[in-house]
């Protein structure tokens, strides 16, 4: 979990203690911090993080230029979705280059005088969120710049102003000037800000894009366009029956848990010895995801642990669990008796009710002798694998998260034995 934003002073700190200080002129005088951290439209000839790598130090240099070329501040022949291909791809496939990306794009976001570019910066920077997650040395330096920008709308078009009021003043008008744009275009600064801190809390949580196949053209623009578009992953139960509510009005589910569900059974899931327990090949889980993101199953599926693997990470990250944290207490509590367990379950908001249900219901199937027959998943081994995907311990003490897993497996045991879920029939 992600502390509270650290304050300006401590910001500043940090930034003393890890940046790269560069220098300039013939006598090589060190540049401020400040000067650091603002747009440059130059190159740089060392990294900005202090690193003794030395392919670290090579590729940094080349990222910032890729940094300006997304942003528009540097030409290229690359469209933009390719520039962010090789940048993502580089720092998906270098660790050591995740915080000098992040860094980059604070300083090419900092006192920048053109909105497009600003905008751009800032979208570069969800779509990388949508891949990998800063180190946790650095989490806590980006989540301070992003938490600043969360309602800053009017100060940036302020600064701005005051920015090119500045520049205009020592410049002569025959000097080329670089194209100065103070109007708004496309999405406010917020905006970006609202879903990168969002964003940023959920990849220190799942660690960002994994698999062994790197990242694609189709995943970088899928990363962008779920900065206005929610995923169906990640999101609230609430916010996912919103979206379909234009295309399945009637629905009372999400269609993403029915039809992963179905899937399952349909490729002969409750058949299929480990399944849950064994994973799918992560790639094609992540290009399944892609697809389901778009509301579309492939006809081609084959393996039922595909759309199984994806079914329990939709579940995992679900913004707030099936069974939402205020009744997490009551579960652990009642982990060993029948009816205070099926007490709880009535007691949930409706739509979780329904969700957590349908799941139970699901996993009951499973759970008939002649289906554990063939998966060797027993209703032990259900909950097991289930639990940790619809209850979630918030204490960070080692002790009482081994004792609670304990307890929340046998609280998921109680419903799937217990529960009646017969009224989910045919409810979609």
């Amino acid at each position: 979990t992600l502390r509270k934003p650290i304050s300006q002073s401590s910001m500043a700190d940090w930034a003393s203690k890890n940046l790269n200080m560069h220098t300039q002129g013939i006598f090589r005088r060190r540049i401020s911090i400040s000067n650091m951290l603002s747009w440059n439209g130059g190159s740089i000839k060392k990294p900005m993080l202090i690193t003794s790598n030395r392919t670290i130090k090579k590729e940094a240099c080349e990222m910032f230029k890729l940094v300006q070329s997304y942003m528009g501040d540097r030409q290229t022949r690359m469209d933009r979705n390719h520039v962010a291909l090789v940048t993502v791809t580089m720092c998906w496939s270098m660790q050591g280059l995740r915080d000098e990306l992040y860094i980059q794009l604070i300083r090419q976001t900092t006192d920048n005088m053109c909105y497009r570019s600003l905008a751009w910066g800032w979208e570069l920077m969800a779509i990388s969120l949508a891949f990998f997650s800063p180190s946790p040395k650095f989490q806590s330096y980006l989540e301070g710049y992003i938490y600043r920008h969360l309602d800053s709308d009017e100060k940036i078009a302020q600064h701005i102003k005051e920015l090119v009021d500045l520049k205009n003043k020592k410049i002569t008008k025959s000097r080329k000037k670089r194209k100065q744009n103070t109007d708004d275009e496309g999405l406010p600064i917020s905006t970006y800000a609202k879903y990168c801190y969002r964003k940023l809390h959920k990849v220190a949580v799942t660690g960002g894009k994994k698999g062994l196949r790197k990242p694609t053209v189709e995943e970088i623009m899928h990363a962008r366009n779920a900065i206005l578009t929610p995923s169906l992953f990640g999101s609230s139960l609430e916010e996912i029956m919103l979206r379909q509510q234009d295309m399945y009005p009637g629905n009372k589910l999400p269609w993403v848990q029915t039809q992963l569900s179905q899937q399952v059974l349909a490729l002969g899931g409750e058949q299929t010895e480990g399944i849950f327990r064994i994973p799918g090949d992560i790639d094609e889980v992540n290009a399944l995801k892609l697809q389901v993101d778009q509301w579309r199953i492939p006809k081609s599926l084959s393996d039922p642990n595909i759309p199984a693997s994806l079914l329990k990470l939709w579940y995992r990250e679900l913004e707030e669990p099936v069974i939402p944290q205020q009744f997490y207490k009551e579960c652990i509590s009642n982990y060993e008796n029948p009816d205070a367990a099926v007490a709880v379950v009535q007691l949930l908001p409706e739509l979780n009710r329904l969700v957590l249900c349908y799941l139970i219901h699901f996993l009951q199937i499973f759970a008939q002798p002649l289906n554990v027959g063939r998966t060797k998943m027993d209703v032990n081994n259900l909950a097991m694998v289930m639990a940790p995907n619809c209850l979630r311990c918030q204490s960070d003490d080692p002790r009482i998260i081994f004792e609670n897993t304990r307890k929340e497996m046998s609280f998921l045991r109680m419903l799937i034995v217990h529960l009646d879920t017969s009224f989910i029939k045919g409810l979609v």
